[in-house]
């Protein structure tokens, strides 16, 4: 299995790193000749503009669209999230508009409102998941087929999935718990 890591900006080395401990093939995607041939793609949190300009400078963006309309299991992390979603209620950055979402960037606040919390999500079982939020948008619409899993306690939407795309306005990769990361490469084998 090889799944790709958008690596312009953001946590991309501590998605590598996660998934080379799950014993899966992952590489850094910067040009779009990279995309071939792949089995996943995860787009990291990080600056949503700036991967986004950067994206667009790599002649990346089209692409990604393409091959996520065609069916390629994406996984997206914070500003990921942001770039999957149709629309964006709160920046002009343009997203790929793949995700049937509507999402709020830095929905807590600044850099010191950052905060980790007890997350449940069924979908990984019983136990609680950690959910470290840094400067993390949430999902103030979920249409169509999107599916939410997880909310924060007073209901807000935090993490969803639609078909093969996958979403976290929180850093799965910044912990140890790698339940998240398998749901997702589960996705990919067609395990779910």
């Amino acid at each position: 299995m090889r799944i790709g890591v958008l690596a312009l900006q953001g946590a991309f080395a501590e998605h590598i790193a996660v998934l080379r401990y799950l014993k899966v093939e992952a590489l850094p995607i910067r040009l779009p000749q990279e995309l071939i041939g792949l089995d996943g793609l995860i787009i990291p949190g990080g600056e949503s503009t700036s991967i986004n300009r950067l994206m667009l400078n790599y002649n990346l963006t089209s692409e990604i669209r393409d091959l996520a309309k065609n069916g390629l299991p994406i996984f997206g992390t914070c500003a990921g999230m942001i770039l999957l979603a149709r629309e964006i209620s709160d920046s002009d950055v343009e997203p790929l508009g793949v995700m049937d979402i509507l999402v709020r960037r830095n929905a807590f606040g600044r850099q010191k409102e950052s905060f980790e919390t007890k997350l449940l999500i069924p979908v990984l079982g019983a136990k609680s998941f950690p959910g470290v939020f840094i400067r993390a948008p949430l999902i103030e619409q979920a249409n169509g087929e999107v599916e939410v899993l997880a909310r924060l306690a007073g209901g807000t939407a935090v993490a969803a999935r639609q078909g093969k795309l996958l979403a976290s306005a929180f850093h799965p990769e910044l912990t140890s718990d790698l339940r998240f990361h398998q749901y997702f490469l589960d996705i990919v084998t067609g395990r779910q």
